[in-house]
């Protein structure tokens, strides 16, 4: 898909977001960890860390659910979705340095770092293309029976964090990963020894477990749903507003995204359409790439007719 894009004139930038793939990792609590964590001043009496009452979907796509969303990080790690969302446009800034604004595509968890950087600094992105939300399931809004089942992920979530590494290095490994991959791919064929190279390699850099034991922690911070909602009466919704155009497309065979759900965000007001692939499931992209590119390319000339 980036060689489509590059060879229709397009400038594409794949990147590895601070403590994902080769980037750095620096340990949770050290200086320069904290010095760039992206919730440092980030909650306000108009943003608070607890956003009380806020409506959610279901997996059913017919219900709503009303829960109260943690947004701070348990562990005050640096690495969340703020952090990421200010790499997203110091990224913009700093190096694409666009004379035209710059389009977010996103896939599965990264979706919502690229929302929040398009909420954070609307001016400098002009859309989205979403492939794959996710729903965030392990976050403490999204829990069933929360105040039962928290704590006891929450020590579930501890024990991981601190004899965890032997169960982690255990899983990388080679085969392990390309069966893990099976489940959400529809088309095994692309599960290939490539891909799991591609994954599990940066997996053993340093750092990178402690990293995803603190991502697996990390059951708080904005939700997909939230970040789109267009107009509500609380007021810290209106500070996570998108007002820019969204497309999402997703696979009708991705067992980890519900097809109601994700069709219910139709009714937000910023987003434009929804489709669905079949045959596919939880990576379209890499799946079929045939089937999202002409997607991709129809939602860059509307936003080009509209700019």
């Amino acid at each position: 898909t980036i060689l489509s894009l590059a060879n229709e004139g397009y400038r594409a930038y794949a990147i590895d977001l601070w403590g994902c793939g080769y980037s750095s990792k620096p340990p949770r609590d050290s200086l320069v960890a904290q010095s760039v964590n992206g919730e440092q001043k980030r909650f306000t009496k108009d943003y608070p860390e607890i956003m009380k009452g806020a409506e959610l979907g279901s997996a059913c796509g017919t219900k709503t659910r009303i829960r109260d969303v943690e947004k701070s990080h348990p562990l005050k790690s640096p690495y969340n979705f703020y952090t990421w969302s200010e790499l997203l446009q110091d990224f913009c800034n700093q190096v694409i340095q666009p004379k035209t604004s710059v389009t977010l595509v996103s896939n599965s968890i990264g979706t919502i770092s690229a929302l929040q950087a398009l909420i954070d600094q609307p001016n400098s992105f002009n859309g989205i293309f979403i492939v794959s939300p996710n729903f965030r399931e392990l976050h403490s809004a999204e829990v069933p029976l929360s105040q039962i089942s928290m704590p006891v992920i929450r020590s579930v979530q501890k024990l991981l964090r601190e004899k965890g590494q032997s169960l982690f290095d255990t899983l990388a490994k080679p085969n392990t990963v390309k069966q893990i991959l099976k489940e959400p791919y529809a088309v095994q064929s692309a599960v290939d020894d490539v891909l799991v190279d591609v994954l599990l390699t940066p997996l053993l850099t340093e750092g990178a477990s402690q990293v995803v034991f603190d991502t697996l922690s990390y059951s708080a911070g904005p939700l997909p749903e939230l970040q789109l909602f267009s107009a509500g009466p609380l007021p810290e919704l209106q500070l996570s507003d998108v007002r820019k155009p969204v497309w999402i497309t997703y696979g009708e065979e991705d067992p980890w995204t519900p097809r109601a759900r994700v069709d219910a965000l139709q009714d937000k007001e910023c987003v434009e359409k929804v489709v669905s692939l079949p045959g596919v499931g939880h990576c379209p992209h890499d799946e079929a790439p045939e089937l999202v590119e002409p997607l991709l390319f129809e939602f860059l000339n509307r936003l080009s007719r509209k700019g």
